[in-house]
């Protein structure tokens, strides 16, 4: 397998939260409805890894955020993909490798496409 593409994106918490809070639609649009009750830390992280995602595809214009999940797991987190988004990983034939963290007030992301 070969790396295909690598996104990290970097997301400051309080900044985040007081977009949420200036902007209560962001939670609809930004989060699959199984996201939208997080703490606003694992939201902030959760959000970067969508970003994280978009860059390591090279972009994507016809993706819609709530596409790309991050379910609450009990192991290493794993996007769930829909719509426009799974189909063009499945059609380039992609694995997908996530990390999440948060710390001191900020969260990051770091994402790596492989070819299968």
């Amino acid at each position: 397998m070969a790396i295909v593409g690598h996104g990290i994106d970097v997301v400051d918490v309080a900044r985040f939260d007081a977009s949420l809070t200036r902007t209560p639609e962001l939670r609809e649009r930004l989060f699959a409805p199984s996201e939208r009750d997080f703490p606003v830390d694992s939201l902030a992280a959760r959000f970067a890894a969508k970003e994280a995602l978009v860059k390591a595809l090279g972009g994507d214009d016809e993706m819609s955020w709530v596409d790309i999940e991050i379910p609450r797991g009990d192991g290493r987190p794993v996007f769930r993909l829909s719509g426009a988004i799974a189909a063009r990983v499945e059609r380039l034939g992609l694995v997908l490798h996530l990390s999440l963290s948060h710390d001191a007030g900020m969260a990051v992301a770091s994402v790596i496409a492989e070819e299968r």
